[in-house]
């Protein structure tokens, strides 16, 4: 069995201090992807990973982006960036090699409709595409699996926004968006938690920390498990793990733990 965990803990210097350390400590997961770290190696809290085997990739701005991932396991090659230079440094992706499968941690950008920072996020849509396809075709000759967690700032259906009429302008549920995800399932990676919980609304990940948003569960699904067809065949269960209570959020997105059988 492998349980892989993914979460964007929105700065994990305040997360820890809030209920990640508590988490960590607990959460059964054999892999922790980590997103939004905003951190480098360095500052992140004493002890807080002990026990694990940590790989970074931080954004070189300061107090911006990053990604980790933990492993029980002592992991094989890490490899952060996309092969491409505009985000090489940019702390958005990075993948270690574990038996049998491939592990990676993406922060997607989060665009503005309108800004250079949408822009940003459809070239890194467009330079995306063609390295997971290259990464998919390594790892079949490998004979890998190949599993991309994180937060995609994309939510593929309208089953996946609580709101989606007031929100098909906005950046995370923009038809071209979608469309490029929609691509990528067409080419066949799977979206794990969709295929474990078919015909439903969500179950959503993120909530905005405005107004009710998290009392009122007004979310989205924006944080994915996205695998290659044998390790999707392979799940059992997928879980959001919400926050009993509004106080008890460490972050504005929630642990998505998937469990893949052997």
């Amino acid at each position: 069995m492998l349980v892989v965990s993914s979460v964007n803990v929105n700065g994990i210097r305040a997360a820890a201090g809030k209920g990640l350390a508590a988490w960590l400590a607990t959460t059964p997961a054999d892999v922790v992807c980590l997103q939004e770290t905003r951190a480098q190696p360095e500052e992140v809290p004493a002890g807080l990973f002990d026990g694990w085997h940590a790989r970074h990739a931080p954004s070189e701005v300061k107090g911006r982006s990053g990604v980790a991932i933990l492993t029980r396991a002592e992991p094989g090659a890490a490899r952060t960036g996309i092969d491409d230079d505009e985000f090489a440094g940019s702390g958005r992706y990075l993948e270690v090699d574990l038996p049998g499968v491939t592990v990676a941690s993406l922060y997607l950008p989060n665009g503005t409709v309108g800004t250079p920072k949408q822009d940003e996020k459809d070239r890194f849509l467009a330079r995306f595409a063609p390295y997971l396809a290259l990464r998919r075709a390594k790892a079949a000759a490998e004979d890998r699996e190949v599993l991309v967690c994180g937060d995609w700032n994309i939510a593929p259906e309208q089953a996946d926004i609580r709101n989606w009429r007031g929100n098909v302008k906005n950046c995370g549920f923009l038809p071209h968006e979608r469309e490029w995800l929609a691509a990528l399932f067409g080419e066949g990676w799977v979206d794990v938690v969709r295929a474990q919980h078919p015909g439903v609304d969500g179950p959503y990940s993120w909530w905005s920390y405005r107004g009710r948003a998290f009392d009122n569960d007004t979310g989205w699904r924006i944080d994915h498990h996205v695998a290659t067809p044998g390790l999707a065949d392979r799940a059992r269960s997928a879980v959001v793990e919400r926050a009993p209570s509004h106080a008890e959020r460490w972050s504005d997105h929630a642990p998505v733990t998937v469990v893949y059988g052997p």
